[in-house]
């Protein structure tokens, strides 16, 4: 009897360090998935706040894309009258010069000497 005793007692002290074994693995376990856990969690954050400052630099990008867009119309509007401006002056100039220069010959011309 006292065999089966002490088999007993073998049995129970390793069952208890068994439980014991898989306590301290479970434990262990615990601190792995509360790190991962913190981890993730931080992770989650950061990635949230990337998101925001994405929609920011987006919505920033946007309204200068459209000022840009609105630059560009109004230089090829200014452009476009200018040039126009340039070809009412040229067309001014040589009406002028063609109107100086019939005007000095009718001057030049006259028998009355009005250019004396």
């Amino acid at each position: 009897m006292s065999q089966q005793g002490a088999a007993l007692q073998n049995y129970n002290n390793e069952l208890v360090k068994c439980i014991e074994d898989l306590c301290t693995k479970r434990d262990e376990l615990q601190r792995q998935i509360m790190t991962e856990e913190e981890e993730k969690h931080k992770i989650e954050n950061e990635i949230r706040q990337a998101s925001e400052r994405l929609s920011k630099i987006n919505e920033n990008l946007a309204k200068k894309i459209t000022a840009r867009t609105e630059f560009d119309r109004t230089i090829s509007e200014t452009e476009a009258a200018y040039m126009k401006i340039l070809e009412s002056s040229q067309t001014l100039l040589n009406v002028l010069k063609r109107e100086s220069n019939s005007l000095r010959n009718k001057v030049d011309n006259d028998p009355h000497g009005l250019n004396a």
